[in-house]
């Protein structure tokens, strides 16, 4: 990271907040808004109002800033990765937002988990899209969404939303898809949480059948049956439908599929991680539609 470089040559340090007036009546004037580089005790966010997330982890947290600044409410950060953040609290003072240079224990309580990476946001929650009003938008003629029944681990959910950005997948219809933007999920995510929408609908059988009118063709995967992926040509306008590990897809999902797909692979286990088996399906999407 470039940083300010002033008269004398020196680099500044970005935590002495370059961006401001360095006369001596800007630097006695109180700021309620950013702290100093000292790390202090911040108040930990016991809770949130529901429109509000925490959001941690660098990459999640840079990519977030990237994609909404304007979404971010508050920050919180250690001494050691506030640098690599000094553009964002640059932008939190000028807006008169607020900042925390904070200790690992304070980022520990703020976020609720031991897997902060130095940095937490407050942040307004991504709006939630109904799926009937994605459908309405016209002109898709290449697509894919993907479907989850029942499927709701975190470290699935985060998983999958990455690799639904990697391969250009805009939406996965869920019956809670605020599951998405939970603190875990979304570091999981590395990011990708910002490119993918949860879709809400009541109704999984519905909403698949709703799909079907629209155009998209719907898709299963089984560990005992179907066609092998890698024989299969997959249509430009999909729905991939996968169910938790443990009972799969649920029978009233399945029977509406259109093509069921099977990963080939050795045996000697007898299915793949839900967020590995969306993967891999989805690169080969991905790479028929190229």
């Amino acid at each position: 990271m470039s940083q300010h470089k002033p008269k004398n040559g020196k680099a500044a340090n970005p935590l002495h907040k370059p961006w401001t007036k360095t006369d001596k009546a800007a630097a006695n004037k109180p700021n309620r808004n950013t702290t100093t580089a000292k790390p202090q005790a911040a108040k930990a966010v016991k809770s949130v109002h529901e429109d509000e997330i925490k959001v941690y982890s660098q990459n999640a947290c840079r990519v977030l800033f990237q994609q909404r600044p304007d979404s971010v409410i508050r920050l919180y950060v250690s001494d050691k990765i506030a640098p690599k953040f000094a553009d964002v609290m640059k932008y939190l003072a000028a807006t008169k937002k607020a900042y925390h240079i904070v200790d690992e224990a304070e980022l520990e309580k703020v976020s609720a988990s031991t897997h902060h990476g130095g940095v937490v946001m407050l942040v307004k929650r991504k709006p939630v899209q109904s799926l009937a009003n994605y459908l309405q938008q016209k002109g898709r003629k290449k697509d894919c969404l993907l479907a989850l029944d029942s499927v709701s681990n975190a470290h699935n959910l985060g998983a999958i939303t990455r690799s639904c950005a990697h391969f250009g997948v805009g939406g996965i219809i869920m019956k809670q898809p605020e599951l998405l933007q939970s603190g875990a999920a979304l570091r999981t995510a590395e990011g990708g949480g910002e490119f993918v929408d949860g879709l809400s609908c009541d109704n999984l059988p519905l909403a698949l059948q709703l799909c079907k009118e629209a155009g998209y063709t719907l898709i299963t995967t089984s560990s005992h049956g179907g066609t092998s992926l890698y024989q299969s040509e997959l249509p430009a306008k999909v729905v991939i439908v996968f169910g938790e590990e443990m009972f799969g897809v649920s029978k009233n999902v399945a029977k509406g599929a259109d093509i069921a797909l099977q990963i080939p692979g050795s045996g000697k286990v007898e299915s793949l991680n839900v967020s590995v088996a969306a993967s891999l399906i989805l690169g080969e999407w991905y790479r028929q539609q190229l």
